[in-house]
């Protein structure tokens, strides 16, 4: 997540740009394309240290150089391995005056989960779901539809476009038969991920159907019970018994690099990922509903917190209508930490 301002000689906004796409040109680069002969002797401000390495693209640096900037004003620098720093020395050995950590924290707050992913190598996790005034994510006969409006399915689907992958248990699939596409398509087309001891899912479902469309990685310790959905395009990935954990499949999505997952649930999956206190960002659409029964269910299963004392309480709590509901966002306490500190 990186944008980049050109002002020229005079201090004058000469040009602007952001990475837009993965694999696409840089900030610095579009701001540069835009500033053309403006940016001679003028500054370039940008939220992450320039690159000095050829990935996808040239390196910043050779574009800076080239522009004849004179001073460049860095956020903070990056921990890329190919990066940290490089490009900072770059620019200092050639004569640029460079100066970092302006808003230095803004842009580590700004770039929490690729900071994440290069830290831990897991990605950065969202868990989202939707119950009523009762705290229930289904009636006592499980039906689920619909809990929340239409303007908070709207913003779930916004947030499913900005996804590397979505994931969801196998009980969300028997009982939704869901798509877990973003309609309309965002900007990233996530990646439809199932977490499955057992393996035992239906034969025909909506994920399965589209599998050769949309990706669907199906991860499991029974592979062989899911021949007919790797023969339907979906990639099964088989994990021991002794492995098959949320951190192993994290971890596996980090080595893919996907920078931000969400899981949509169930309840089982949703009570996992806080028992192991896996979720970084929270996104609750509270419904002015009520439903009870003693055995509907709530968002999170799993083991729990036996103690008022040690639950988990969000920082950076907002709350924001949607239609009729209300949508409470949030963050974990140490991904907070994480997210305004380096």
């Amino acid at each position: 997540m990186v944008g980049a301002v050109v002002l020229d000689a005079n201090g004058l906004l000469a040009g602007e740009g952001w990475h837009q796409k993965f694999g696409g040109p840089h900030a610095e680069v579009f701001a540069l394309q835009t500033a053309r002969e403006r940016a001679r002797g003028g500054t370039l401000i940008v939220t992450l240290e320039p690159c000095c390495h050829h990935g996808k693209t040239p390196p910043c640096t050779d574009a800076v150089l080239t522009a004849g900037i004179a001073r460049v004003v860095v956020a903070m620098a990056d921990p890329f391995p190919k990066v940290a720093g490089g490009g900072i020395a770059i620019l200092r050995s050639a004569g640029v005056n460079v100066e970092v950590g302006l808003c230095e924290a803004e842009s580590i707050s700004l770039n929490a989960p690729y900071l994440k992913l290069l830290r831990t190598g897991r990605p950065w996790v969202h868990a989202k779901w939707a119950m009523t005034l009762d705290g229930k994510i289904a009636t006592c006969t499980g039906e689920s539809k619909w809990i929340s409006g239409e303007e908070s399915r709207v913003r779930v689907h916004a947030l499913r476009g900005r996804m590397d992958a979505i994931l969801v248990g196998r009980g969300t699939v028997v009982a939704d038969d869901p798509l877990l596409t973003a309609r309309p398509a965002g900007a990233r087309t996530p990646v439809r991920v199932v977490v499955t001891a057992s393996g035992d899912l239906p034969v025909q479902c909506q994920l399965r159907a589209t599998a050769r469309d949309i990706p669907v990685i199906v991860y499991t310790a029974n592979a062989q019970k899911l021949e007919g959905w790797a023969d339907d395009g979906a990639e099964v990935v088989a994990l021991s018994d002794t492995a098959m954990s949320l951190d192993a499949v994290l971890a596996d999505l980090g080595r893919r690099r996907f920078t931000n997952v969400l899981i949509e649930g169930g309840a089982g999956l949703l009570g996992s990922a806080c028992d192991a206190r896996a979720v970084d960002e929270f996104h609750v659409f509270v419904a002015p509903k009520v439903i009870g029964g003693a055995g509907a269910l709530t968002p999170l299963g799993g083991a729990g917190i036996p103690q008022m004392a040690d639950a988990l309480a969000l920082d950076r709590v907002t709350f924001e209508p949607s239609g009729g509901d209300v949508y409470v966002h949030g963050f974990a306490p140490a991904s907070s930490r994480e997210a305004a500190s380096d």
